[in-house]
């Protein structure tokens, strides 16, 4: 199966997974994440799965200036509801970086490595994500502006006729290269820019 070439050139995630260096599952507990593990599990990429994946980013580089994230170790919290518009892709790509699960997630061994209840829903925060470590209690709420980077005109023009099912196959094709432009430029053109993507620290 083949991707946009983009989604290789957008920046990975190393962590260390404690359980996983535990089990033998990766060797000293280093995992690596990209992008296309993130398009993977939603099935698609959009600027939902990209902001999810860049919010997420951005939060564990300020948790963590000095040192991998612990993965499995990051309490993540949503405003929206569960079932509110995108929360549940925005969590799914949160949950599968950070480990993160809700009442149904991994429960531990002898009381270490559990993962439930650590993604939480319509949390009393200003931002999309609050990201907390649990060793410390540091916090980081993230906020998403995708506005600031719109989509082009031209893909307006065409969705109607992609969701009415009278697109021709030049015009499904234009819709597609169109569509990807617009998330490569929120992964790779803005990959830096504040006004996409807020960081804010919260004291303790």
């Amino acid at each position: 199966m083949s991707y946009p070439e983009f989604f290789a050139a957008v920046p990975r995630l190393t962590l260390h997974d404690a359980l996983a260096e535990l089990l033998g599952a990766a060797e000293n507990g280093r995992i690596e994440y990209g992008y296309t593990d993130a398009v993977k599990l939603a099935g698609h990429s959009c600027p939902t799965v990209a902001g999810a994946y860049l919010m997420t980013l951005k939060a564990l580089a300020r948790l963590y200036p000095d040192g991998l994230p612990e993965r499995g170790g990051i309490r993540v919290e949503l405003s929206a509801a569960q079932t509110d518009g995108v929360a549940g892709v925005t969590a799914a790509v949160a949950s599968l970086l950070t480990g993160a699960a809700g009442e149904g997630g991994f429960k531990g061994l002898a009381g270490r490595f559990s993962r439930r209840n650590l993604l939480l829903f319509g949390a009393a925060i200003d931002a999309e994500l609050c990201f907390t470590r649990i060793d410390s209690g540091a916090r980081v709420t993230v906020a998403y502006h995708p506005e600031v980077v719109p989509a082009p005109p031209e893909l307006q023009k065409l969705m109607p006729k992609l969701l009415a099912g009278t697109a021709n196959a030049a015009e499904a094709t234009e819709f597609g290269r169109l569509w990807q432009l617009r998330v490569k430029r929120i992964l790779i053109d803005h990959f830096d820019d504040p006004a996409l993507v807020a960081c804010r620290e919260i004291p303790n």
